[in-house]
C-alpha cells in the first residue's frame, strides 16, 4: 500500500512539474520592453514573442516619437506621427 501511494505522489509531482514548465514556455501577452541609452536618447524596443515590433526614441531635447513596422514582416520602421517620411534602411557592408 505504501509503495503504491509514493507512486502515486512521484507521478502526481512530476505531472505538475511538467505543467509549470509548459507554462513558462506559452507566449507572453505582455510585451517585452528593452531600455538602452544612445548618445543622448533613450532608446525602448517593444517586442512580442521575440518580434521587435515598435521602437520608442525619446532624444534629451524634443518630443518622443515611436517607429513601427512598415508593412510587419521586414525591417522596414516607419513614424507613427509622419507615415510619409521615409527612414533609409541601407546595407553598406555585410559577409
Amino acid at each position: 500500500m505504501r509503495t503504491t501511494n509514493r507512486l502515486w505522489l512521484a507521478g502526481l509531482l512530476l505531472l505538475c512539474s511538467t505543467a509549470v514548465l509548459a507554462e513558462e514556455d506559452a507566449p507572453s501577452a505582455e510585451p517585452d520592453i528593452t531600455i538602452r541609452t544612445e548618445g543622448d536618447k533613450v532608446i525602448q524596443e517593444y517586442r512580442q514573442n521575440g518580434f521587435l515590433y515598435a521602437i520608442k526614441i525619446t532624444p534629451e531635447h524634443g518630443k518622443p516619437y515611436f517607429l513601427v513596422r512598415a508593412d510587419g514582416t521586414d525591417a522596414n520602421f516607419i513614424r507613427s506621427d509622419q507615415p510619409d517620411m521615409l527612414i533609409p534602411s541601407w546595407v553598406i557592408f555585410s559577409w
